[in-house]
């Protein structure tokens, strides 16, 4: 079943080259257990002096970024074991691309450890990008990271963005519930994810603690089914309430749709009503003029044959 994780962390001068050999598995990670749980791994908008060595670029952030700066920020999200090795990396870089774009330098990788309690794999990325911000002016290692001087561009550094914020964090995590969401969809998956908290979606348990691996070897083997299984129904418990929310929904929106379709039929019958009655009351119009203009020529006629009867009683009296 799908699973939301996202959260943000920030490394400090020091710390970027030897997290980004552990994302990569390269260094003292190259070899044994760590190495077999990486998926996949690429890199991404690196200068050209560490295009074919994204290595350098963390190296150089660590010597040259001021001593109190952050060397990167790293998005980790958790993956859908519903979708394939490929539909994963999709995913990951569709993401990456919606969020990070041409304007940092980045790199990722996906790991597949097992679970210390299911034993399925734990599918998960890592995103480590630079807060410098691309503008098109070629620096060496030492410039990049130097301080950004507004005025003349090309004598200081990248500009920096944090996107530290409350605001821009929280916009972040719904944008990967919903691209996650679009993917186990397009993939036809019903699994669905949501980035709010337990709260928030009117659920009433407290959020389960996580294990580690260490405490999992302390649990016997019966407390180990029974929290499986009680995970196992809470799972299928907010996925019926899911589907009845859905449903509820589906029958709120039938509902609304029917009452607009009425309310258009009640709407339309009153305008031919109107129609009709102007219609009516313009024939009846018409109809009325015409008897007017009817008796007023009946009147006209009348009146011409009285005045010749009148003529004619006119030139007999004078003979």
């Amino acid at each position: 079943m799908a699973s939301y994780h996202c959260s943000v962390k920030v490394g400090c001068k020091g710390k970027a080259g030897s997290h980004a050999e552990y994302i990569a598995r390269e260094g003292k990670y190259k070899d044994g257990k760590r190495r077999e749980d990486l998926e996949a791994t690429s890199a991404g908008n690196m200068p050209k002096w560490a295009e074919h060595k994204p290595a350098y670029f963390w190296q150089a952030a660590d010597e040259y970024e001021r001593a109190n700066g952050a060397t990167y920020r790293e998005i980790q999200i958790a993956l859908p074991r519903e979708l394939t090795v490929e539909q994963r990396r999709d995913l990951v870089e569709e993401f990456i691309k919606q969020e990070i774009g041409d304007r940092h330098a980045y790199q990722w990788a996906i790991h597949t450890p097992k679970a210390a309690l299911e034993g399925d794999k734990q599918p998960h990325a890592h995103i480590m990008y630079s807060e410098r911000t691309r503008d098109g002016i070629d620096r060496d290692p030492e410039q990049y990271f130097k301080r950004y001087n507004a005025k003349v561009p090309d004598r200081g550094g990248c500009r920096k963005d944090s996107a530290g914020t409350e605001e821009r964090l929280q916009a972040t995590r719904e944008r990967w519930a919903d691209l996650q969401n679009a993917h186990l969809e397009k993939y036809g998956h019903e699994a669905r994810v949501d980035h709010r908290s337990l709260q928030a979606r009117g659920i009433s348990r407290e959020p389960e603690k996580h294990i580690g691996p260490s405490r999992i070897k302390d649990l016997k083997k019966q407390d180990a089914t029974v929290l499986l299984a009680h995970r196992a129904a809470q799972g299928e418990l907010e996925g019926a309430k899911r589907q009845a929310f859905l449903q509820q929904t589906a029958f709120g929106i039938a509902m609304a749709k029917a009452r607009f379709e009425l309310a258009k039929k009640i709407e339309a019958g009153k305008a031919r009503s109107r129609e009709n009655f102007q219609r009516i009351k313009a024939e009846k119009e018409r109809e009325a003029a015409q008897a007017r203009q009817k008796q007023e020529a009946e009147a006209k006629r009348q009146a011409e044959i009285e005045q010749q009867r009148a003529a004619k009683r006119d030139r007999g009296m004078e003979r």
